[in-house]
Formats: C-alpha cells, structure tokens, sequence
C-alpha cells in the first residue's frame, strides 16, 4: 500500500448504520484495522448535525435509512459547501443503478456489496486516505502545475469531484465542459495538454467527442482519460476504437487515477 502521514487508525469516521447486526461486523473489522476514532449514527440528518461541529475525515453509510437513502445523504454533502469534499463510502446490498448511479457521479471513494471482507475494507479505506492525502511521488517529473486539462462531464457534482482530485495532484489549470459538444468550443479557443471526460453526455457524448478529436481536431494526439461508470462491454470497446488514451471506472481510487495519467502523458 502507499505510504501515507495519516494512517487508518488516524481517520475520523462517521458511521451511518441502523442495523446494530451490521454495526457488529464493522466495527469488528474496525477493530482489526486499529480504527478507533468513530461515531455512530442511525439517522442521516442527525449524523449531518454532527458533521457540521465535527466534520469528518471520511463518511461510511449504509443506502436504506429511517429518514433518507445514502445517495441523499451524499448529495445533501456535495450540496454544502462545508461538506463537499468531506470523502463518502457506501455500504450496501443494494445493486440497483437508480440509487447506485447518483452516487457514482458524485463521487464516492468506494461502494462496497454487503458482505464484505476485511481486505475489501482495508482497501476501501486506503482509497479514501489517497483522496485526503494524495502522494505525487510517482507524477514528480512532469510539470503538473503547468499543464492545462479539461474536464467534460454533465454532472456537476462529477465535474468538482474530479477537479478536486486532480488539484490533489497538482493539477491547477482545469477548464469545465458539460459535454462533447461544448468541450470542442473550449478547444477551438485554446490548447490542452489533456483530457478527462465521461461518456454518457447530453448533445455529443464521451466517444463522440474522441472520435471527433482523433480525427478532425487539431492535436490529434492529445492524451484524453475516460472516467466512466459504463459497463457495457461493446459500448467500453467502441470508446477504445474510437482512440481513447485510459479508461478508469466510476468510483475511481486517486491512485489509478495518478499511474494512468502518469501513463498516458508519458506515451
């Protein structure tokens, strides 16, 4: 794993769990992994209240709640200015894209199927440590602070996601782009050195917009990263046809994100 200042055993967590049988099995795993420092809560408004005096360094909750669902939770995060950065992991059984779906583009640090074993966890848990304290070493030789990205995705609750960690990675000259349509606008007015977009977008999506890039933009070349929640197996080979540099999934952790840019500008 990356070596971090903070530690797991470090990290504020809130918990938002109503099932005391589920509340059990984690904090057994918690146990295990040194973590003491959580509170509990069986409500999302009650662990909102809190949040607010005592902001966490990360959020666990499960979907179904007494008040609201995890996905409402995220948003009423992403929504206030206090919290949106705060990271949200989701704990669930639920599979369904309808509850599943919000909650990929607003950018949680992991979604994790009940159950789960301790090294899902873990794992889990060293992508939120890579959201709150990115280590750069491996982008050290490329001048991030000099490059100019542009960011396409019609979610805007994706779009700060995103910027937020790329300007974790030093990144800080990022332009926004809704779609396709508007990110080949941004382009006729200046030159970027890469692209991060999604693929389901309004207008011209994700594919659209790379396939109109490699062969009638002006830099052909351009490094483009695709961050997507896109299963579809021919719908992710048509992306690499049309000559997508990477592709990372939604929720994404900061780590893949880094060695697949570090890739993709090297090449």
């Amino acid at each position: 794993m990356t070596e971090h200042g903070i530690k797991i055993a470090d990290l504020a967590v809130t918990f938002v769990e109503p099932s005391m049988t589920q509340r059990k099995v984690i904090l057994g795993h918690l146990n295990e992994l040194g973590l003491s420092r959580v509170e509990w809560f069986d409500e999302g408004y009650a662990a909102l209240r809190d949040m607010y005096q005592y902001q966490p360094d990360l959020v666990v909750s499960a979907m179904h709640l007494p008040d609201m669902s995890g996905t409402e939770l995220v948003q009423y995060m992403r929504e206030d200015s206090t919290l949106e950065a705060v990271p949200f992991m989701l704990i669930s059984s639920e599979h369904s894209d309808y509850y599943l779906e919000p909650l990929r583009q607003a950018g949680v640090v992991a979604i994790l199927s009940k159950p789960f074993a301790l090294n899902d966890l873990e794992k889990a848990l060293y992508t939120a440590l890579e959201h709150i304290e990115p280590d750069n070493a491996e982008l050290a030789d490329i001048e991030l602070e000099q490059l100019m990205v542009l960011v396409v995705d019609d979610s805007e609750s994706a779009r700060k996601h995103i910027c937020r960690v790329l300007n974790g990675l030093g990144m800080e000259n990022i332009m926004q782009a809704i779609n396709g349509k508007e990110a080949l606008k941004c382009m006729e007015q200046r030159a970027f050195d890469l692209i991060v977009t999604d693929y389901n977008m309004p207008e011209m999506d994700g594919q659209e917009l790379i396939r109109h890039v490699r062969v009638q933009g002006l830099d052909k070349s351009i490094p483009i990263l695709m961050v997507t929640s896109e299963k579809n197996c021919s719908r992710l080979a048509g992306i690499k046809q049309a000559g997508v540099s990477a592709v990372c999934d939604k929720p994404f952790d900061p780590a893949e994100v880094r060695s697949l840019i570090k890739k993709i500008l090297s090449d």
